[in-house]
This record gives C-alpha cells, sequence and structure tokens, in this order.
C-alpha cells in the first residue's frame, strides 16, 4: 500500500475536517490560509485518493439511549484465518458491537459495546456475544465515564 504525500495544507485540511465535517469549502479555505479553489482542488484529491474515505454524523449516545459501554475481552479457541474470518463477519453482524479490534497480547480481541444499561449490555452478552464463533471466554470492563472519544480533534 502507497501512502499518500501530504504536506502542512493537507494536513490541516484533515485537522478541521476531523473536528467538522460539514465545515464549507470557503471556511476550511480562510483557517488553512488558501482560496476556495485550491482548497477544493485538494479536498477532492484527498476523497480521491482515498485519505477520506466518508463523512458522519456524531450522535450524542445519551440522546439515542447508547450511553453504557463496556469493553468486552475476547479469547478464540482457534486463530487461523478461517476462524478469525468467521468471528469477523458475525461481529459485523451484532450492531451494539461499536468497535472490534484483533489484539496481541493476552487475549485475541478487543470490543466496544453500546447499550442502554447494564441489563441491556447483560442480553447482548448472552445473547450475542457469547454465541460468536470460537469464543472460549469473555471478560467485561465496564466504562464509568467517557473522557475522550472519536470525534474529538487528532493529531495529523
Amino acid at each position: 500500500m502507497n501512502r499518500v504525500k501530504l504536506d502542512t495544507f493537507d494536513h490541516a485540511i484533515l485537522r478541521h475536517l476531523a473536528v467538522n465535517g460539514r465545515m464549507s469549502v470557503t471556511e476550511l479555505a480562510d483557517r488553512i490560509g488558501l482560496t476556495k479553489s485550491p482548497t477544493q482542488a485538494r479536498l477532492k484529491r484527498l476523497e480521491e485518493q482515498g485519505v477520506i474515505i466518508g463523512y458522519r454524523a456524531m450522535i450524542d449516545p445519551h440522546q439515542v439511549n447508547a450511553a453504557h459501554i463496556a469493553f468486552v475481552e475476547i479469547k478464540l479457541s482457534d486463530t487461523r484465518e478461517a476462524a478469525l474470518r468467521a468471528f469477523n463477519e458475525a461481529v459485523r453482524r451484532v450492531p451494539e458491537i461499536e468497535e472490534c479490534h484483533l489484539i496481541a497480547g493476552a487475549f485475541d480481541y478487543l470490543l466496544k459495546v453500546r447499550s442502554s444499561d447494564i441489563a441491556s449490555y447483560r442480553r447482548v452478552l448472552a445473547e450475542h456475544i457469547s454465541g460468536l464463533p470460537h469464543i472460549t471466554s469473555t471478560s467485561t470492563h465496564v466504562v464509568m465515564e467517557a473522557v475522550k472519544e472519536t470525534g474529538e480533534a487528532p493529531v495529523f
């Protein structure tokens, strides 16, 4: 995979859009110190090269009754490629699983699960997560407070 070469203007575009993806091209141009046309051309290039892969709305989890977060460590009985593929495909079908990461360490996967409360999380664990392919054990870590989550300005 070839990495795209980014200059300081490209990085500035990414920083600003990471915070506000709905920013107009005119406002973006003002913020990065270019005129509208070159800013628009850079933005289009970043999209075409796959640096910017999409835009999305940031939803307040409290407003949609999904503020309860649990991180779940998963250990698998089989870590061959076919087993990992089966697990990955099954995880994608569980809407409460917000993130899934294959981990190098004492366990195999780390899941971020959102639900309305601990009782609904327990149901997701029992009815969906525990039935995922090749699981031998799970360990849950309940979040007491989300201090920093996606959507805050990353460093580019």
